[in-house]
């Protein structure tokens, strides 16, 4: 059964491993991106991964998802911002390519993160759906008929630029942001976002408001989004899956009230199946679409 080395890298951490034909995870580790030294230092302890994993074993391909604006066709970093130095302009695709004579394709995180809902998880059957990444940003990646739409240069769904009430939205609906009103409103240096909402499920009044600000603004981008392409879905993703069951009533009154009825009621609001996992499989999803064989048992 053929073997694919999938990586999703990120700015604080490398996650990898294999998947078998049928979509498996059948090996998965973690370690340090250590993105300060730069795309040269990431590229160079992905070179050392594949070597070990090459030791006694054929590989079929390497997928990999990555942070930054991917050219998904050439496997090129577009742009990357300065969490990880010097990565614009590394082509990722080439460099395994040439180095190992494996196939290799390279995808954006936010993308891949769509793709693995849309094989594996809860955008599974969805003619059009947009699948949000909620953390220190904003993601999007808008998933039409199994295929990604990248736009006319690959910036398609660049939604935490969008502008609301003069602020860009991930400045306004993030996780990030969240800690930032709570640490403000109690006049703290910093909090964590799990004990926000372990605060607010305890009766603390400034964390219950915070996050219903949070969420109303979340479902303001949305309703926005949802005008333009009008999904089936739309799939929460990010940290912000461990707290669905808190947010999920929430999020579905705000956007009662933000979309128009014959609107809202086509589309489900869902919240992301693959958590930690979903970049190595929607990477290895990319490599199946790239390659044009079977996604797994798609």
């Amino acid at each position: 059964m053929n073997r694919y080395l999938t990586f999703d890298i990120g700015g604080t951490m490398i996650k990898y491993g294999l998947i078998d034909e049928t979509g498996r995870i059948i090996d998965y580790h973690l370690m340090e991106s250590e993105a300060h030294f730069g795309g040269a230092h990431i590229m160079h302890k992905i070179e050392k991964v594949v070597e070990t994993y090459l030791d006694g074993q054929t590989l079929a391909g390497i997928g990999v998802s990555t942070a930054g604006v991917v050219d998904n066709k050439a496997g090129t970093i577009i742009y990357a911002n300065d969490n990880i130095p010097d990565y614009t302009g590394t082509n990722i695709k080439q460099l395994i390519e040439e180095r190992f004579k494996i196939p290799c394709e390279v995808e954006n995180d936010v993308a891949c993160a769509g793709l693995a809902e849309m094989y594996y998880g809860a955008a599974k059957n969805k003619h059009i759906s947009i699948c949000l990444t909620i953390g220190t940003g904003i993601g999007c990646c808008i998933l039409i008929d199994n295929q990604v739409f990248h736009g006319s240069n690959h910036y398609a769904g660049e939604v935490g630029y969008m502008k609301m009430n003069d602020a860009q939205f991930e400045n306004l609906a993030s996780t990030r942001a969240l800690i930032q009103n709570v640490a403000r409103e109690k006049k703290i240096k910093d909090i964590k976002g799990e004990k926000i909402f372990e605060l607010a499920q305890s009766g603390d009044k400034t964390c219950e408001l915070a996050i219903e600000k949070m969420c109303d603004y979340l479902a303001q981008g949305i309703s926005n989004i949802c005008y333009v392409i009008n999904p089936d879905a739309v799939v929460l993703g990010g940290g912000i899956t461990a707290q669905g069951k808190y947010l999920y009533d929430i999020l579905n009154k705000r956007l009662d009230e933000h979309l128009i009825k014959s609107v809202r009621q086509n589309t489900e609001l869902l919240f992301a199946q693959n958590g930690n996992q979903a970049g190595m499989l929607g990477a290895y999803c990319n490599f199946c679409i790239q390659q044009g064989i079977p996604c797994g048992n798609s």
